[in-house]
């Protein structure tokens, strides 16, 4: 089967060089943390492109700042990956005081008739 992009991180692969996303399910989970972890202005040819969540994460965390997030990641996802449907964003703030934010995106792949699920902490 014929590979359709590299995953990130990059890691070694006997069989193809490096390990190579092979079906569009986690292909589309990686551009997704892609989107949300690139600062704009960071991608070349694409001064719009991210979300930029590292920028928040030494912000006072207030509900407006969850707001604004949520705009933001919805906001790009429309114009970046416009093939996937954004159903429930939540926030994981247990530990403000370490400065780490948590992160849950739960999203539909219509196409594919997918639904998937982004966590991770930054």
């Amino acid at each position: 089967m014929a590979s359709l992009a590299v995953k990130l991180p990059l890691t070694y692969n006997s069989s193809d060089g490096f390990t190579m996303i092979k079906s569009f399910k986690p292909l589309i989970k990686q551009n997704l943390k892609m989107l949300l972890l690139t600062n704009p202005g960071e991608r070349i040819m694409e001064p719009a492109y991210g979300v930029g969540l590292l920028t928040y994460l030494f912000r006072n965390y207030s509900e407006n700042v969850a707001g604004e997030i949520k705009q933001k990641i919805a906001a790009q996802a429309r114009a970046y990956l416009p093939i996937i449907q954004i159903t429930k964003i939540d926030f994981d703030m247990t530990e403000p005081d370490n400065n780490k934010l948590g992160i849950s995106i739960s999203y539909k792949i219509p196409k594919i008739g997918a639904t998937d699920l982004l966590q991770f902490t930054i």
